[in-house]
């Protein structure tokens, strides 16, 4: 491994799928001196694994191939509002400014809760809380100095309190106020013997930053209703927070007025509307919420907050170094976007999906995009650098999360003030997704997940000679059932646990009208997500009251921002996944596997097709993932959520170790659990089989660690003879 800093080279695309005739940005980063290479592959297996085929890139021929100049490209994480000035809205001399504040890091640091200022000098005025957490104001003099007065007073972390200050050039003078329930108001003044602030006109005003040439000083916390007030009464510097707001207001933003977006609405005279950068959480409970409503729709007053973050980044904003257009005749496929210089390297994954409205194939491989990106740099809690060692040893991918948080990391994650990360994109680059990387690095198998196992079906598919089509949860959101109306079958990988509501309704109304669906992973169609009206790349999960989950949402704050949809669990909102698949999560334990032993029913004459050429009481007890088939998340039937009274468990699971626990929308007490049997009885993957009456079907395995059964002994195994047996079946029938 490199002792430097950061990844020297490293890349994004402004889009993870595309169609042929549709161009693709692609942007650069790169910490050496010269120039990269640039070239195209398709990605046939991402398993480094050197006990199997390894990790397999055929290159293609592209248009863009060649030599490229390099260049550092730099990213500012912290999200703010800003607005700006327009020249009919000129800062009144005499001013002062409010803000309802709820602050979640104190330690940090001086951070800024507004800040007025121009383009060429920076911030000229600012309120906040200083190194101290304290709460100041400061103002920068003309000679390039800052005034400040403070408040030697207890900030309280997660508690409401108002915050004030003034500036009057008249009187010379700054003042600081600030109040909460258990704090009486305190105002001081500090006196600067100097006329003018530096700037001669304030251009923007920014909140939850300092302006400088990037934001900075930036807000940990939630902010409501930020204010500046004419002081045309040279109202006195000490006045109380009532006197204050009498004041004719110059400016006041409400942040309960378009939640879905990024504009922030003025109702001031002047419009001063603000964009928000870096997108900081919405639809987050004010001050005034009592809890009588959990809705932001139905009453948007007490949603009247914005969490700020100083490590929210989900678009880095590099410019792009060159520009892809796929051509009209580009096969469907996983391709990358190779990056080449010295001994560094990148591999930007790129969806390549048939021209739209058309099939080149019966088989439809539905990549699990909204899943890849919301677990999008996933840091581990459990990782370890002595994971490098094996990382080198297998060539595998040499970046993860753990060691660069500051790129931005998962929904798996938190915030550095330890709120949950509620918002995901693709517009930077990630990790893990990348072929060969690992994401258990000190696990004896291969230790995939998401992409990277996914690659175990797609690689078997091609040796297998089935021609498939690539399509994503991208597509489908946008197309909804269209988009699959045509394929005779469709198949998911591994882990399609995302879905927006037109993702699962599309997969529902195509087995419906009679297609042939297959569901080969575990804990899929598990949690609610919602795109961005603005920016489908930007995807929003509220993690609410129920799941295993990486943290809890706060009470008040379970209904997404983008669609204004109670989030949380599809089994939440009266959708578990065995009404679509026939089974659902129920277990959960450490990256083990363990075999199937099949039902007496799957030794009738009506799966004898099923089980062709194939003499094994236990199946798939050998894997790359978890050392076999059944294993880390496993799903069951249950008719009491949803499974198909006709559907037959043709396979179950058995013999999993101590660390599967049930997971907790199954357990009701520590004797008792939903379906009122024994725990271990719930502990299990069943792989299943139905049919309904317009000639659609389903097969689930249950399992996420299915798909690492198939390229076992070089792709001969019982597992692999079995899914070939589903495949034909399905790709056969009328």
């Amino acid at each position: 491994m490199n002792d430097i800093n950061r990844p020297p080279l490293l890349g994004y695309a402004d889009r993870l799928s595309a169609r042929p005739g549709d161009e693709v940005q692609i942007k650069v980063s790169s910490a050496l001196l010269g120039s990269y290479q640039a070239s195209l592959v398709r990605i046939i297996s991402a398993d480094p694994n050197p006990d199997g085929i390894g990790v397999v890139e055929q290159d293609v021929e592209s248009d863009f191939q060649g030599s490229y100049p390099a260049r550092s490209q730099d990213f500012t994480p912290g999200s703010y509002m800003a607005a700006k000035l327009p020249d009919t809205a000129t800062l009144p001399e005499e001013f002062f400014v409010s803000a309802k504040i709820w602050p979640t890091l104190i330690s940090r640091g001086s951070q800024i809760v507004l800040s007025i200022g121009s383009a060429n000098v920076g911030s000229t005025f600012r309120m906040g809380l200083n190194e101290s957490g304290q709460p100041e104001a400061g103002v920068l003099l003309a000679n390039g100095d800052w005034v400040t007065a403070f408040l030697p007073v207890k900030i309280r972390e997660r508690k409401w309190a108002d915050l004030w200050a003034s500036y009057s050039s008249s009187i010379n003078t700054i003042s600081i106020g600030f109040h909460d329930s258990d704090i009486s108001k305190t105002t001081t003044t500090q006196f600067t013997g100097i006329t003018e602030i530096a700037s001669t006109r304030s251009e923007k005003i920014i909140v939850a930053a300092n302006q400088d040439k990037h934001a900075s000083l930036h807000f940990n916390g939630k902010i409501e209703a930020p204010k500046i007030f004419d002081n045309n009464q040279t109202l006195s510097p000490d006045a109380n927070l009532t006197e204050i707001s009498a004041l004719p207001v110059f400016a006041s933003w409400d942040f309960s007025i378009g939640i879905p977006t990024t504009k922030v609405h003025d109702i001031g005279p002047y419009d001063l509307d603000g964009q928000l950068i870096n997108y900081p959480s919405r639809a987050m409970t004010s001050s005034n919420w009592d809890g009588s409503e959990m809705s932001w729709n139905h009453s948007p007053g007490q949603y009247a907050a914005i969490h700020f973050h100083e490590d929210d980044i989900y678009d880095f904003g590099w410019e792009t170094d060159f520009v892809i257009k796929i051509p009209k005749d580009h096969k469907s496929g996983i391709y990358g976007i190779r990056l080449e210089q010295d001994q560094y390297y990148d591999t930007i994954p790129l969806f390549i999906c048939p021209p739209k409205g058309k099939q080149t194939a019966r088989l439809a491989y539905l990549a699990s995009t909204f899943t890849y990106t919301i677990y999008g740099n996933h840091a581990r809690p459990d990782y370890n650098k002595s994971w490098l060692d094996k990382i080198a040893n297998w060539n595998a991918y040499p970046w993860n999360p753990a060691e660069f948080p500051e790129y931005g990391l998962s929904t798996y994650n938190f915030h550095s003030d330890r709120s949950g990360i509620c918002h995901a994109s693709y517009r930077r680059p990630l990790f893990n997704l990348r072929s060969g990387y690992l994401t258990f690095g000190a696990s004896e198998c291969s230790g995939l997940r998401h992409f990277q196992a996914d690659s175990h079906l797609t690689s078997w598919m091609e040796n297998q000679g089935y021609e498939f089509d690539v399509i994503t949860d991208y597509e489908l959101d946008a197309e909804g059932v269209e988009l699959l109306n045509g394929y005779s079958m469709v198949t998911t990988g591994s882990h399609p646990e995302y879905h927006t509501k037109t993702t699962l309704d599309a997969l529902q109304q195509y087995r419906d009208q009679g297609g042939k669906l297959a569901y080969l992973g575990g804990n899929g169609f598990y949690w609610r997500i919602a795109t961005h009206p603005e920016n489908n790349s930007l995807i929003e999960i509220r993690r609410g009251e129920g799941g295993i989950r990486a943290w809890a949402a706060e009470p008040g704050e379970y209904y997404n921002a983008f669609d204004g949809i109670y989030g949380g669990l599809w089994r939440r909102s009266g959708r578990p996944p065995q009404m679509l698949a026939g089974v659902g999560f129920s277990s959960q334990g450490q990256f083990y596997g363990s075999y199937y032993r099949r039902t007496s029913e799957s030794y009738s004459e009506e799966f004898n097709w099923m089980f062709k050429n194939i003499d094994d009481d236990l199946i798939g007890e050998f894997g790359f993932s978890g050392n076999g088939a059944a294993g880390f998340e496993l799903d069951r039937y249950d008719p009491f959520l949803g499974s198909p009274e006709n559907a037959t468990v043709v396979a179950s699971s058995e013999n999993h170790n101590s660390t599967f626990v049930l997971v907790p929308e199954e357990q009701l007490t520590h004797l008792t659990n939903l379906p009122g049997v024994k725990n271990e009885e719930l502990i299990r993957a069943d792989m299943l089989y139905f049919e309904n009456s317009a000639g659609g079907a389903v097969f689930s395995t249950g399992s996420i660690t299915f798909c690492g059964s198939l390229p076992f002994n070089n792709f001969d195994n019982n597992i692999s003879k079995l899914l070939s047996n589903i495949f034909n079946r399905f790709l056969s029938a009328e």
